[in-house]
């Protein structure tokens, strides 16, 4: 039997630092979308599709890598509730980062508009047109938002716990190699 890697793979750690950086982004432009009810946040929106899809295809690709390496170990000594708490928790972020994009998509096609990702290139709609899908959809978008922004801080906080308390390499793994 093979040692447990100690860190994970570089492409895992470029995806998970640069999804990251993009979550926050979509998180900030899509609060300053909801807080604003003039039309000047349109640029916001064409910020907001483009960035959108290509977390998407990110989201895919990790998910592949992470089905396709090994991951570092949970520290041994670890209390069951939170290593079962950090496998939850890290479902959730993979759910929510696959299901946010693709429900945007839906709730745009329910809208009648376009995903635009520049340069003349559209994707076809999901769905027909339909208000009352549009509403629901726009609803749900909402939500779960609010609910990956509460599992990242949620993730951060764990991540400092374990850098700065416990000290047990675990946010090491996700950081460079030595």
């Amino acid at each position: 039997m093979s040692t447990p890697p100690r860190h994970f793979v570089p492409v895992a750690r470029w995806l998970h630092w640069s999804m990251a950086v993009g979550l926050l982004a979509m998180l900030f432009i899509g609060a300053g979308m909801a807080a604003s009810v003039s039309e000047r946040h349109e640029w916001l929106l064409q910020l907001h599709k483009p960035l959108g899809i290509a977390l998407l295809a990110l989201a895919v690709i990790r998910v592949a890598v992470r089905l396709s390496t090994r991951q570092p170990p949970l520290p041994a000594d670890l209390p069951r509730p939170q290593a079962l708490a950090a496998k939850a928790s890290h479902v959730l972020l993979y759910g929510l980062m696959l299901s946010l994009p693709l429900l945007g998509w839906a709730m745009l096609s329910a809208a009648g508009d376009p995903v635009s990702l520049g340069a003349g290139v559209q994707l076809p709609p999901l769905i027909a047109p339909d208000a009352k899908t549009f509403a629901v959809l726009r609803t749900a978008h909402g939500y779960l938002a609010y609910l990956l922004f509460l599992t990242v801080l949620v993730h951060l906080a764990a991540a400092l716990y374990h850098g700065l308390i416990r000290r047990d390499g675990v946010l090491r793994s996700m950081a460079r190699a030595k």
